[in-house]
């Protein structure tokens, strides 16, 4: 109960400054479905008035006063029967309240709190009816004057056995102790005590005789005093009487003084709503005719007009009470600021739509000399032209944002028309700088075969030919009008994207955009995603239509542009992708490049433009390579398809000497490399006349020494795998030879490894017929040291003619020959050893013979 009076007190008195006294919970008699509180209250500061409040409860358990009535304008109490168990009583205030109690105790405890305000502080004004004289002064009820005499006797009765006290019954005990003899003689003892309980009361008889003057006196004493406390309370009663018309002249007083004071208060809060008015909602006459004029022909007419809209924005965003707009003089004052607003906007919009127009239709500026580079106008004077005109389409964005949503639109459709014929035209001289060295017209240089072939070289022709020089030279040019073309790009549009944010306070859109959503999904909100870059790609959002619109051709004259620097040079799109890429990635180091450029955008889909271009390129050349037929009278050396890789290596790598990216060159080597070594391992199932594994081993040994000077890394599998392929193409080509110099001696070991490996014992083996002891014997008799020697020969005259110069691979060739013809003849050696043992047999010439017919080959043909 103590928590609930004080919620009570603190949640609705309190802040009113008034303090509860009692409470009674009731509802309106036969509609107990809405409960309500009564209250009696009492204000805390002077002059001190008492109330009577209902407070409802709403579905949340919160209080909240309904009505209140002063206490004074209560006329009657009526309790509705003088039984107390009734809940029922009546209020007479402004009509007649009923109402019903929970309990009797409430109503008892509410009225008794009525009837001491009433009699304390309202002279006993409020009549009480239907209420016991006790329970309204809170005194319990006095007893009946008679009882039933049947009631009387037995309580009599019942007072005559009382309980003895503990005293008591100890001097029971002791007189029985002490007349222990006589109690075993009852009757003996029965007399005694009669005789004992005469004496006794005699001696009370005796004392109160002697007494009675006493009493007599001390009622006299009571009977006074009786008297001179009603004389008191009379005396008091009249002071009281004198004093009470006293109190209600002063709360009189106390009322006209609060009556005043209010008047007082209630002037001043008028003059100073007043004051606000006039000086909120005023004017001045300069403000009204600068708006009314509209005249924004010079920089102080229009710095005018701008602090004019600022004064008529500040009055008409002055917060007044709705109220106030029915005054006659209030709602004129707002007509005519609404009346200057529409007028001055539509002034101010022509005007800036007018200047917009004339911007869009300025001629491009003739070249005045030739120039040696592509160059771009500026629009520094164009921008300078609408600057001052900032603030005011500030002050439209925040009065009108109907109307200023229009104008960005309109800027982009007057100023793309210029645009369009600028960006047009420095292509046009971009295309006539890059092509202007070249001999014939555009169409002709665009339209040269580049067919690959044995008959047309000029795609794959190399660096130091004719052909390859004019590439190299317009390899440079590209690289260069490219470069200057997208330096002059990048500050036009830049510059032209700061400006609109700032014209068009764009950026205060994207902040807005941002604080709504904050305010709409605050749960939403995650650390991966920080404010400022919502607010870049929001103000990117609203940039991206306009900047599309006002450089609608750049994009398109851009890709035709690289669509030129691409068909120029057989690997143009090289030079395109390289250069773009350095270009957006020194873009984006920069510090005084913006965040999301729309010029970014752009070359971002020109650089996915420059990688397909590549992409297509690059696969284009490994299906050429692959489908390359070779002639059927190759006689060997390097193969075309090995020679325009090595070309395009080197072009790409000097290409991409200073690039920051590779990627995509390394994805290509490897393509191409694989084109490459399928393009070589196709010649396996060539028709040649030469041997095949000749020119596979010339070509894989031409790519590993080549990859080896590169040293490139993402080629090192492949450069490991051209060793590989080399060595095993070698390793081949010996072993196809080397059976010619000792051919017969070379089956018959073969065949007698055979018999070995079938099951025969190396013992057996000299009594197989075909492979006996005589056989052996006439097979080493054809091959003398002389003869051995002659075939050798042969053999070097018949390696010399089949490789290429170029790779001087016949030391190598013929010193691994030689190595396996040793290694060929100690094999032989040991099988005479193990299956013909103890014949005698032996070849007629040593190792020490073969090294020396090596050797004087070796040196004969130097």
């Amino acid at each position: 109960m103590a928590s609930l009076w004080s919620s009570r007190e603190q949640g609705v008195f309190h802040p009113q400054k008034e303090r509860l006294l009692e409470t009674v919970r009731v509802w309106k008699t036969e509609k107990r479905k809405k409960m309500s509180i009564l209250c009696l209250v009492v204000s805390t500061f002077s002059p001190m008035q008492l109330f009577l409040v209902r407070v409802k409860v709403d579905r949340g358990e919160q209080y909240k006063e309904a009505y209140r009535w002063p206490l004074a304008e209560l006329k009657l109490v009526d309790g509705k029967t003088l039984d107390e168990a009734s809940l029922d009583f009546d209020l007479h205030l402004d009509k007649v309240y009923k109402w019903t109690t929970s309990s009797i105790d409430e109503k008892k405890t509410f009225i008794r709190c009525l009837w001491k305000l009433s009699h304390r502080y309202l002279a006993g004004s409020i009549a009480f009816e239907n209420v016991p004289h006790c329970a309204a002064e809170g005194r319990q009820r006095p007893p009946k004057a008679r009882k039933n005499p049947a009631e009387a006797e037995s309580q009599e009765e019942l007072n005559m056995y009382q309980e003895m006290t503990p005293k008591e019954a100890a001097d029971v005990l002791k007189l029985m102790e002490e007349y222990e003899p006589l109690v075993n003689n009852s009757v003996a003892f029965a007399e005694q005590l009669s005789s004992d309980l005469h004496v006794l009361d005699e001696a009370n008889l005796r004392a109160i005789i002697s007494s009675e003057k006493q009493v007599t006196q001390l009622m006299s004493n009571i009977d006074e005093a009786l008297a001179e406390v009603a004389r008191v309370e009379e005396t008091l009663q009249i002071y009281d009487e004198l004093l009470g018309s006293v109190k209600q002249q002063m709360d009189h007083i106390h009322r006209e003084n609060s009556l005043l004071h209010r008047i007082v208060s209630n002037k001043t809060r008028l003059m100073d709503e007043i004051q606000f008015l006039t000086t909120h909602l005023s004017l001045s006459r300069e403000h009204c005719d600068a708006l009314s004029q509209a005249d924004l022909s010079s920089p102080s007419r229009v710095k005018a007009c701008i602090a004019a809209a600022e004064a008529l924005s500040l009055c008409m965003n002055t917060q007044i009470h709705p109220g106030y707009r029915k005054l006659q003089s209030v709602a004129e004052q707002l007509i005519m600021f609404e009346t200057l607003k529409q007028n001055f906007e539509s002034s101010f919009i022509s005007h800036i739509t007018n200047i917009f127009e004339l911007q869009g239709n300025a001629e491009v500026p003739a070249l005045a000399q030739p120039i040696d580079k592509p160059s771009a106008p500026s629009h520094a004077l164009h921008h300078e032209e609408l600057v001052p005109y900032t603030p005011l389409m500030a002050w439209l964005r925040n009065a009108n944002p109907v109307l200023f949503c229009d104008l960005p639109k309109v800027y982009a459709q007057n100023l793309s028309r210029l645009y369009d014929r600028e960006i047009k035209a420095c292509f046009e001289q971009a295309k006539t700088f890059l092509l202007g060295r070249r001999k014939g017209s555009l169409q002709e240089s665009l339209e040269k075969p580049m067919v690959m072939g044995s008959r047309q070289q000029s795609r794959w022709s190399l660096p130091g030919s004719r052909e390859g020089q004019e590439h190299t030279s317009d390899k440079g040019n590209i690289v260069m009008i490219l470069e200057q073309v997208l330096r002059e790009l990048q500050p036009l549009c830049t510059t032209e994207q700061q400006f609109i944010e700032k014209f068009f306070q764009l950026s205060h859109d994207a902040a807005d955009l941002e604080t709504s959503a904050t305010k709409g999904e605050k749960s939403t909100a995650s650390p991966e995603d920080p404010p400022c870059t919502k607010s870049r790609s929001q103000l990117e959002e609203l940039t991206t239509p306009l900047l599309s619109e006002i450089f609608s051709c750049l994009e398109p004259e851009l890709r035709g542009f690289l669509d030129i620097c691409n068909k120029i040079h057989p690997f143009g799109c090289l030079q395109v992708l390289v250069t773009l890429n350095d270009f957006i990635f020194e873009t984006w180091d920069s510090s005084s490049a913006l965040p999301s450029s729309f010029l970014n955008t752009i070359l971002g889909n020109m650089l996915l433009l420059a990688k397909n271009s590549f992409n297509k390129c690059i696969g284009t050349l490994c299906k050429e390579i692959e489908e390359t037929r070779m002639p059927s009278k190759l006689k060997g050396g390097i193969l075309p398809s090995v020679s325009r890789f090595e070309e395009f290596v080197n072009f790409s790598e000097e290409v991409f000497r200073t690039a920051q990216r590779r990627g995509e060159l390394d994805k290509a080597h490897l393509r191409l490399a694989s084109s490459v070594f399928s393009s070589i391992n196709s010649l396996s199932s060539a028709n040649l006349k030469v041997n095949t594994d000749m020119v596979m081993m010339e070509n894989f040994h031409h790519i590993h020494c080549f990859l080896c000077q590169k040293m490139i890394h993402s080629l090192k599998d492949k450069k490991i795998e051209a060793e590989q392929r080399y060595s095993e193409h070698m390793k081949k080509y010996i072993i196809t030879y080397l059976g010619q110099p000792l051919e017969k001696l070379n089956n018959f070991f073969e065949g007698v490894k055979a018999r070995v490996a079938q099951g025969v014992k190396e013992e057996e083996v000299s009594f197989q017929l075909a492979y006996s002891k005589q056989e052996l014997r006439k097979v080493i008799d054809k091959y003398p040291g002389k003869e051995v020697k002659r075939a050798l020969e042969t053999l070097y005259r018949k390696i010399h003619k089949d490789l290429s110069p170029e790779e001087n691979l016949l030391p190598v060739v013929w010193h691994a020959m030689e190595r396996e013809l040793i290694h060929q003849y100690q094999e032989f050696e040991e099988l005479i050893q193990r299956c013909y043992t103890g014949s005698g047999i032996a070849m007629d010439f040593t190792v020490q013979d073969l090294l020396s017919y090596f050797s004087s080959i070796t040196l004969s043909s130097m």
